[in-house]
């Protein structure tokens, strides 16, 4: 491994703290991805995001969730696989509007929380967001949990895909993430996500369960609402660059 994505979650919270975290994040990321209107983010968000991610050279993509701000988009829903591509291609369109052409390049979706997790695991989700993605842009990289049923999905009708694994999050033995509702879902102190990121540089992860998932990431995730999240991020920069691994957004000879 000689180049790494490090990619994180934003536009979603207009608070002080929120707004000011997001904005010192983007000097450890390569691609940001942006909430556009489902589980958070408005008009304002989108922009202001956009415009930081283009200042400090991060690579844009839009963040789908499903529509339930309550939950923050993090609760699993029945919906048919025609209304999920709906619901991507509805907020994917939102996000490009707003940034408007000619001002920035979108160059990747990545779906958000419960929907994120339900088209890893499900196949008929899963289609449903390669042909929202591949409805708007053929050319857009699709972030998908590593060896997912979603990343495979992609990868077989030719859309490009970044294989995604997370510096903050536990796995499962089967290799998808520890949901969020249960408890060591999320990893915390520096010396967890300095030890899980060692494991994903070395491709595998010890899973919560006790045996190592092997995964092979393009991309890591830190969340920027994770506690902590920008003392994490310099660990996880430091680590990279002490083990010789440049951190830079996805481009299309990248697998």
């Amino acid at each position: 491994m000689t180049h790494i994505d490090m990619n994180s979650d934003m536009g979603a919270r207009g608070t002080p703290e929120g707004l000011a975290i997001d904005a010192e994040m983007m000097s450890f990321i390569s691609s940001v991805n942006i909430a556009c209107g489902g589980h958070a983010g408005s008009a304002e968000l989108m922009r202001r995001t956009a415009q930081l991610a283009a200042a400090h050279g991060v690579a844009i993509g839009a963040h789908p969730g499903l529509r339930d701000p309550e939950q923050f988009g993090r609760m699993e829903r029945k919906l048919a696989p025609h209304d999920i591509e709906n619901l991507l291609t509805d907020q994917i369109k939102t996000l490009v509007n707003v940034l408007g052409p000619g001002c920035f390049t979108l160059t990747h979706v990545k779906p958000h929380g419960a929907l994120y997790n339900m088209a890893a695991m499900d196949a008929d989700i899963a289609q449903a967001v390669v042909r929202a993605v591949q409805g708007v842009d053929r050319k857009l990289f699709l972030y998908a949990l590593a060896g997912s049923v979603l990343a495979n999905t992609a990868q077989e009708v030719g859309l490009p895909v970044v294989h995604e694994a997370f510096a903050d999050r536990a796995y499962k033995a089967n290799g998808t993430l520890v949901p969020r509702s249960e408890k060591g879902a999320l990893l915390q102190a520096e010396e967890d996500v300095r030890r899980q990121l060692r494991q994903l540089m070395m491709g595998a992860v010890a899973s919560i369960d006790g045996p190592t998932v092997a995964i092979q990431a393009d991309s890591i995730c830190l969340h920027s609402d994770t506690p902590h999240a920008i003392a994490l991020a310099c660990i996880i920069r430091h680590e990279l660059h002490s083990a010789g691994i440049r951190v830079a957004g996805p481009c299309h000879d990248h697998r």
